[in-house]
């Protein structure tokens, strides 16, 4: 009935924001809830979900205010998920994802974790010079919106991240590709197309980039993020190529922000969290969690002359009236 904190076993603050992430899904705990159960103790022990699935029912059936994943984690070792080491949460994220959907052998399951949180885009190179055209589909986990653009100018708002994440781009000099028909090296125009967005969006904000001297660097500067999100109003019809039924799904509501505080080299990671039953917003700190405000999430957003503070990293959306 209460929130329940994952004591930190050194280093692991990013894993246990992503597992309260995944855990804090009612959609997500329903696939885990039917997956088959490994036969044998050695099986058992290496199986990605089914560890996940024990870790739930120690949460929600344990009296204590936070609960040890240890067993999940000597599980994510034996796929060589390293521990005690500092995680990129988007590369962690992934990486947890894909062993669940390797791990769960029923293929309505599986289709069920795709649908749940795959994006399906449509991507076209045309050669700006004749008629020539290259299409294909491709799905994805997140969507990774810089933000900075081209001239390293601060994008203001998720908004303006998401259109110039879909805004054409043209390959021109070191960037032109060679054309079939024209028989040699021209410019092409880049662009993507939204086909099919899942129950749960997760939306990846590129803070950290790299400097001419090789280092890492974090970008703090003010990012706004809205509670609620349609994409029928952010993106163009030439940005969209679904019918009518599937953009009637694309009105989303903020679920969860897993946020990063301190540099590149050296952070923390915690996770804010709306509960999908009583609507109330709490904050993941490893084994502490509290209530809080819509006004303490906005801390989030980030600020530049605050470089050590809490900047939002992933974005957590779940459509409002789904199909």
């Amino acid at each position: 009935t209460e929130a329940i904190g994952l004591y930190n076993f050194g280093q692991s603050c990013c894993l246990n924001s992503l597992l309260q992430v995944f855990l804090m899904n009612l959609h997500f705990t329903r696939i885990l809830r039917r997956i088959t159960v490994p036969s044998s103790p050695a099986q058992r022990r290496s199986n990605v979900p089914y560890q996940m699935l024990l870790l739930l029912e120690k949460m929600q059936c344990g009296k204590c205010k936070a609960v040890g994943p240890t067993e999940l984690a000597c599980c994510l070792s034996e796929h060589r998920v390293e521990l005690f080491v500092q995680h990129d949460a988007a590369q962690l994220f992934l990486t947890l994802w894909n062993l669940l959907k390797k791990q769960m052998k029923k293929p309505e399951l599986v289709k069920e974790l795709r649908d749940l949180y795959m994006i399906c885009i449509q991507e076209r190179v045309a050669c700006q010079k004749c008629s020539f055209e290259v299409k294909s589909k491709s799905t994805m986990l997140t969507l990774p919106l810089p933000v900075l653009d081209a001239n390293s100018h601060r994008l203001k708002t998720l908004e303006d991240c998401l259109q110039y994440f879909f805004h054409p781009e043209e390959l021109t000099g070191q960037n032109m590709c060679f054309c079939q028909q024209c028989g040699r090296k021209t410019t092409f125009l880049q662009s993507m197309k939204l086909l099919h967005l899942p129950q749960t969006l997760t939306l990846h904000l590129k803070r950290f980039c790299f400097e001419r001297s090789s280092r890492t660097h974090k970008l703090s500067h003010s990012l706004p993020f809205p509670q609620e999100l349609d994409f029928r109003q952010v993106l163009t019809e030439s940005q969209c190529q679904a019918d009518d039924s599937e953009k009637a799904t694309w009105q989303y509501e903020l679920f969860a922000v897993v946020a990063h505080s301190g540099s590149a080299s050296c952070g923390h990671y915690c996770a804010y969290i709306r509960s999908l039953t009583d609507c109330k917003w709490y904050c993941f700190n490893d084994s502490e969690v509290c209530q809080v405000s819509w006004d303490d999430v906005k801390c989030t957003y980030g600020r530049s002359n605050l470089y050590w503070r809490e900047t939002a990293y992933l974005l957590f959306y779940m459509k409002k009236h789904p199909q």
